[in-house]
């Protein structure tokens, strides 16, 4: 794979996206602002951010379904009137951290791969750049991934749209590639479905390789250099 790609690390990556976690929940802000009472967007963004935050680290000690409002409340350091004024269930909270979270991220994962013309450089740079927003947003990853199960059935088929448009975008630039003589004829599908799983496994076991001294630049590395031996018609 060439290296037409010059944000090659994470801290690169960093300066160059536009996306701030802010617009994470300015987001939600803008999709929930007509049912919330409070409608100055600072103190919104503010209280969002607190209740996001809060709910990631109480579901990574007892899970979502252990969750209560009251917990949430005081974890966040907001009144249970100010919550209620935001999410008037736990559930309406999850459908939207999940329903925002899959928004931005598909955003930043078409963005990344919109300029680029070869079919291999652009699998390259969408699986560093799913791996380095992972890493931003790695409560929300973890979380989502977690939490799926209590979603609403209308929000969990989104939910599940979303993995499988993660799988098609690998397996079409797979398939452009073998048109153009650039890989072998493989199972593009299954494979896509194990390079999505790799990807998972680096924001669902990030402990493993902390402790390993596993950067995000060298798993990323490793998933590709993983698929150029699988699949390069000369490696």
């Amino acid at each position: 794979m060439s290296n037409d790609d010059k944000s090659t690390d994470y801290q690169s990556y960093l300066k160059e996206t536009s996306f701030r976690k802010e617009d994470f929940y300015r987001q939600a802000f803008i999709e929930d602002c007509k049912s919330t009472r409070i409608k100055k967007e600072k103190v919104a963004i503010k209280n969002l951010e607190k209740i996001f935050e809060a709910t990631f680290r109480i579901c990574t000690r007892k899970g979502f379904q252990g969750m209560t409002m009251r917990d949430l409340s005081m974890e966040s350091g907001l009144s249970m009137g100010a919550l209620y004024s935001y999410f008037a269930t736990k559930e309406e909270l999850l459908n939207t951290l999940e329903r925002v979270g899959n928004y931005q991220i598909g955003i930043l994962l078409n963005e990344s791969v919109a300029k680029v013309k070869d079919p291999l450089d652009k699998l390259r740079v969408y699986i560093r750049t799913h791996l380095y927003i992972s890493e931003m947003l790695q409560p929300w990853f973890f979380f989502s991934y977690m939490e799926a199960k209590n979603l609403a059935r209308r929000e969990r088929e989104k939910y599940i749209q979303a993995e499988l448009n993660t799988e098609k975008a690998i397996v079409d630039a797979l398939n452009e590639g073998e048109k153009k003589g650039l890989v072998r004829n493989r199972d593009h599908q299954l494979a896509a479905s194990v390079i999505k799983a790799m990807i998972q496994d680096w924001y669902l076991k990030r402990g493993k390789y902390a402790k390993r001294g596993t950067t995000v630049e060298e798993y990323a590395a490793n998933i590709i250099e993983w698929i150029e031996s699988y699949y390069l018609q000369t490696v």
